[in-house]
């Protein structure tokens, strides 16, 4: 790997991002020289890159420069997990059934201990609060599921998620704490943050409240810290990084906040909310994006904000809402 290539990826690294190509690169130059050297040698032009840069930003960097070297030590232990690859392209899902089940639920043997599984499950319209073996305190949103185990094992402390939820993490740093859903995972050590991974959504989402995370997806890495977000399109498989300014989870005080949401994101969020069945017109096309917030409203109330943003429509008979943009 040439040196302006070597230099561009560790500056990736550092802004919190790289590829699945370009740790096959780092492996195929870790083949053709001695172990350590290639890696001393990297580390070395990224300092002297640095080093240009202002004063205050050399300790920043060099302490990226050392968790860059501890995370390449985990790669090449574990080649197999770092390359796995997700099925992203989630089309014509129904609205998601929700279990309204909780429990022990012996599930498998971890590191070569018996381990019971827990598993605790919301409804529509409701929130549950979960604390795991570690005094982690985890709020589920309406139609979520946790499966943990009870006690934590080996070197890493993991749960799984489906749906939503909000994580005040406790700190270990011996061993970190995993979040794994069906489009990505997440690796903090101790911190606050809000997991959106709703199966049937095209949209899901990381918001960071305090401290950072690491966002594992099928063939990149993103890092994320206090007041960032990332947005991931599971249909297109594009992200995007952002910063954000607002409170974290709203949902846990009854609000709703869309920011550019897709308008059937939106009505999956609202089924699960108000416990409705929200259909779509036939033969008319629905392509909007909603933004806006609300602050513990009825259904009629949003239903009405969303008309005047987008046009659309709706007729409410008992729990079943029509959406519709030309006359019916």
């Amino acid at each position: 790997m040439e040196k302006n290539k070597k230099i561009q990826f560790w500056q990736r690294y550092i802004d919190g991002l790289y590829t699945a190509e370009d740790v096959e690169e780092l492996r195929k130059m870790e083949r053709d020289s001695p172990a350590d050297e290639w890696l001393d040698d990297v580390a070395k032009e990224v300092w002297e890159e640095s080093a240009l840069l202002p004063p205050d930003t050399d300790v920043e960097r060099e302490r990226h420069k050392e968790e860059a070297r501890r995370l390449l030590r985990r790669i090449n232990r574990d080649r197999k997990t770092l390359f796995r690859r997700w099925a992203i392209a989630l089309t014509g899902v129904a609205a998601m059934i929700c279990l309204v089940w909780g429990g022990l639920k012996y599930w498998h043997v971890d590191s070569g201990q018996s381990v019971m599984w827990l598993v605790a499950a919301t409804s529509y319209g409701e929130q549950k609060e979960v604390i795991l073996p570690d005094s982690t305190r985890l709020i589920l949103n309406a139609c979520s599921q946790v499966r943990y185990p009870d006690r934590f094992v080996g070197e890493s402390r993991k749960v799984e998620l489906e749906g939503e939820g909000y994580f005040q993490v406790t700190h270990r740093d011996e061993q970190p704490f995993i979040v794994a859903t069906q489009a990505f995972d997440v690796l903090v050590l101790g911190t606050c943050f809000n997991v959106k991974a709703y199966a049937p959504d095209e949209i899901v989402s990381v918001d960071v409240e305090s401290g950072k995370v690491q966002v594992d997806l099928p063939e990149a890495m993103m890092r994320l810290k206090a007041d960032e977000q990332i947005l991931i399109n599971r249909l297109s498989g594009e992200y995007r990084k952002q910063h954000h300014e607002q409170d974290v989870a709203v949902w846990r005080n009854g609000g709703l906040r869309f920011d550019a949401t897709p308008i059937r994101d939106v009505a999956k969020v609202l089924e699960r909310r108000y416990n409705c069945r929200i259909t779509f017109a036939a033969g008319q096309e629905f392509d909007n994006f909603i933004s806006g917030e609300h602050d513990n409203q009825s259904l009629e109330v949003v239903l009405q904000s969303i008309e005047f943003v987008s046009g659309i429509h709706y007729r409410v008979n008992g729990n079943q809402v029509l959406l519709y943009k030309n006359p019916q």
